[in-house]
Protein backbone atom coordinates (compact mmCIF):
# COMPACT_ATOMS: atom_id res chain seq x y z
CA UNK A 1 0.00 0.00 0.00
CA UNK A 2 1.67 2.97 -1.10
CA UNK A 3 1.65 6.37 1.11
CA UNK A 4 -0.97 8.08 -1.26
CA UNK A 5 -3.09 5.45 -1.23
CA UNK A 6 -5.46 6.92 1.75
CA UNK A 7 -5.68 10.14 0.15
CA UNK A 8 -6.37 8.75 -3.68
CA UNK A 9 -8.81 6.48 -1.23
CA UNK A 10 -11.16 9.72 0.00
CA UNK A 11 -10.81 10.28 -3.49
CA UNK A 12 -13.27 7.94 -3.89
CA UNK A 13 -11.59 5.73 -5.94
CA UNK A 14 -10.18 2.85 -4.61
CA UNK A 15 -7.71 -0.31 -5.48
CA UNK A 16 -9.14 -1.47 -8.39
CA UNK A 17 -9.16 2.10 -10.36
CA UNK A 18 -5.08 1.56 -9.85
CA UNK A 19 -5.08 -1.49 -11.50
CA UNK A 20 -5.42 0.44 -14.60
CA UNK A 21 -4.35 3.82 -13.80
CA UNK A 22 -1.34 4.34 -16.55
CA UNK A 23 1.14 6.50 -14.91
CA UNK A 24 3.67 5.33 -13.10
CA UNK A 25 4.35 5.87 -9.22
CA UNK A 26 6.36 9.18 -8.72
CA UNK A 27 8.37 9.41 -5.35
CA UNK A 28 8.34 12.39 -3.55
CA UNK A 29 11.63 14.79 -3.18
CA UNK A 30 12.75 14.83 0.21
CA UNK A 31 13.13 18.80 1.49
CA UNK A 32 16.23 18.41 1.58
CA UNK A 33 16.83 17.77 -1.74
CA UNK A 34 15.11 20.48 -2.96
CA UNK A 35 16.38 24.57 -3.79
CA UNK A 36 14.72 27.38 -5.32
CA UNK A 37 14.43 27.10 -9.01
CA UNK A 38 12.47 30.57 -9.38
CA UNK A 39 9.89 32.63 -7.58
CA UNK A 40 6.41 33.08 -8.37
CA UNK A 41 4.93 36.38 -8.59
CA UNK A 42 4.21 36.18 -4.84
CA UNK A 43 7.59 35.64 -4.15
CA UNK A 44 6.77 32.32 -3.22
CA UNK A 45 9.82 29.96 -4.20
CA UNK A 46 9.44 27.75 -6.87
CA UNK A 47 11.63 24.10 -5.88
CA UNK A 48 13.31 21.87 -7.97
CA UNK A 49 16.48 19.16 -7.36
CA UNK A 50 19.77 20.59 -7.07
CA UNK A 51 20.39 18.94 -10.45
CA UNK A 52 17.20 20.16 -12.11
CA UNK A 53 17.92 24.19 -11.16
CA UNK A 54 21.39 24.04 -12.57
CA UNK A 55 20.34 22.17 -15.64
CA UNK A 56 17.39 24.97 -15.80
CA UNK A 57 19.97 27.53 -15.62
CA UNK A 58 22.19 26.60 -18.10
CA UNK A 59 19.08 25.84 -20.42
CA UNK A 60 17.35 29.33 -19.80
CA UNK A 61 20.50 31.17 -20.13
CA UNK A 62 21.12 29.32 -23.86
CA UNK A 63 17.36 30.34 -24.61
CA UNK A 64 17.86 33.91 -23.62
CA UNK A 65 21.19 34.08 -25.89
CA UNK A 66 18.48 32.64 -28.40
CA UNK A 67 16.19 35.30 -27.43
CA UNK A 68 14.00 32.75 -26.19
CA UNK A 69 12.23 33.96 -23.32
CA UNK A 70 11.38 30.76 -20.68
CA UNK A 71 10.12 30.87 -17.37
CA UNK A 72 9.39 28.23 -14.58
CA UNK A 73 5.34 28.67 -13.98
CA UNK A 74 5.44 25.42 -11.74
CA UNK A 75 7.66 22.72 -9.91
CA UNK A 76 7.98 20.46 -6.93
CA UNK A 77 4.36 19.36 -5.72
CA UNK A 78 4.10 17.49 -2.87
CA UNK A 79 1.36 14.17 -2.64
CA UNK A 80 -0.54 16.25 -0.11
CA UNK A 81 -1.00 19.35 -2.64
CA UNK A 82 -1.70 16.96 -5.68
CA UNK A 83 -4.16 15.93 -3.55
CA UNK A 84 -5.50 19.40 -2.75
CA UNK A 85 -5.62 20.44 -6.79
CA UNK A 86 -7.95 17.90 -7.20
CA UNK A 87 -9.83 18.01 -4.78
CA UNK A 88 -10.38 21.54 -5.37
CA UNK A 89 -11.30 20.35 -8.86
CA UNK A 90 -13.97 18.03 -7.63
CA UNK A 91 -15.68 20.71 -5.56
CA UNK A 92 -15.94 22.99 -8.11
CA UNK A 93 -17.97 19.89 -10.06
CA UNK A 94 -15.31 19.05 -12.62
CA UNK A 95 -15.51 14.85 -13.37
CA UNK A 96 -12.56 12.56 -12.52
CA UNK A 97 -12.26 11.40 -15.53
CA UNK A 98 -11.97 15.01 -17.14
CA UNK A 99 -9.17 15.77 -14.11
CA UNK A 100 -6.98 12.74 -14.71
CA UNK A 101 -6.72 13.46 -18.20
CA UNK A 102 -4.83 16.44 -17.24
CA UNK A 103 -3.84 15.81 -13.34
CA UNK A 104 -2.24 12.54 -12.33
CA UNK A 105 -3.26 11.04 -8.66
CA UNK A 106 -1.43 11.84 -6.06
CA UNK A 107 1.07 9.84 -5.67
CA UNK A 108 1.82 9.90 -9.84
CA UNK A 109 2.54 13.66 -10.57
CA UNK A 110 6.44 13.73 -11.61
CA UNK A 111 5.95 16.97 -10.02
CA UNK A 112 6.42 15.07 -6.63
CA UNK A 113 9.81 14.20 -8.32
CA UNK A 114 11.39 17.64 -8.10
CA UNK A 115 12.42 17.38 -11.39
CA UNK A 116 9.51 18.18 -13.50
CA UNK A 117 8.79 21.60 -14.05
CA UNK A 118 6.24 23.89 -16.02
CA UNK A 119 7.45 26.11 -18.82
CA UNK A 120 5.92 29.16 -20.14
CA UNK A 121 7.03 31.58 -22.52
CA UNK A 122 6.13 35.84 -21.96
CA UNK A 123 2.98 36.81 -23.68
CA UNK A 124 1.85 33.82 -24.01
CA UNK A 125 -0.90 32.64 -21.98
CA UNK A 126 0.53 29.78 -19.61
CA UNK A 127 -0.51 26.14 -19.16
CA UNK A 128 -2.46 26.13 -22.61
CA UNK A 129 -1.41 24.31 -25.86
CA UNK A 130 -0.76 27.37 -27.43
CA UNK A 131 2.10 26.44 -25.88
CA UNK A 132 2.75 24.62 -28.63
CA UNK A 133 2.86 27.18 -31.06
CA UNK A 134 5.78 29.25 -29.66
CA UNK A 135 9.65 29.88 -30.69
CA UNK A 136 10.36 28.85 -26.96
CA UNK A 137 8.49 25.16 -27.80
CA UNK A 138 10.44 24.86 -31.12
CA UNK A 139 13.73 25.81 -29.21
CA UNK A 140 12.30 23.34 -26.38
CA UNK A 141 11.90 20.61 -29.15
CA UNK A 142 15.40 21.05 -30.60
CA UNK A 143 17.72 21.87 -27.72
CA UNK A 144 16.26 20.72 -23.88
CA UNK A 145 17.40 17.22 -24.23
CA UNK A 146 21.26 18.94 -24.52
CA UNK A 147 20.06 19.83 -21.18
CA UNK A 148 18.72 16.54 -19.83
CA UNK A 149 15.12 18.11 -20.37
CA UNK A 150 12.48 16.15 -22.12
CA UNK A 151 8.98 16.52 -22.50
CA UNK A 152 6.83 14.02 -20.81
CA UNK A 153 3.32 14.45 -22.46
CA UNK A 154 3.29 14.87 -26.27
CA UNK A 155 0.26 13.97 -28.62
CA UNK A 156 -0.99 10.17 -27.80
CA UNK A 157 1.31 9.57 -24.95
CA UNK A 158 1.71 5.83 -22.86
CA UNK A 159 0.11 7.36 -19.87
CA UNK A 160 -3.32 8.76 -21.01
CA UNK A 161 -2.13 12.18 -19.76
CA UNK A 162 -2.84 15.12 -22.01
CA UNK A 163 -0.95 16.66 -24.50
CA UNK A 164 1.35 19.23 -21.96
CA UNK A 165 3.94 21.31 -24.07
CA UNK A 166 4.96 23.53 -21.33
CA UNK A 167 5.34 20.13 -19.17
CA UNK A 168 9.23 19.26 -19.12
CA UNK A 169 11.14 16.32 -17.07
CA UNK A 170 15.15 16.87 -16.52
CA UNK A 171 16.77 12.86 -16.16
CA UNK A 172 17.72 11.99 -12.76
Amino acid sequence: MSASAPLISSLGLGENFLADYRPPPQNEAAEHELQPIAYADTLKPILATAKTTICWKKMSSAAAQDRISLYVISGFRSIEYQFDIIQRKLNAGQDMNQILEISALPGFSEHHTGRAVDLGQTGTPPLTEEFEQTNAFNWLQSHAKEFSFSMSYPRGNQHGIAFEPWHWLCSP
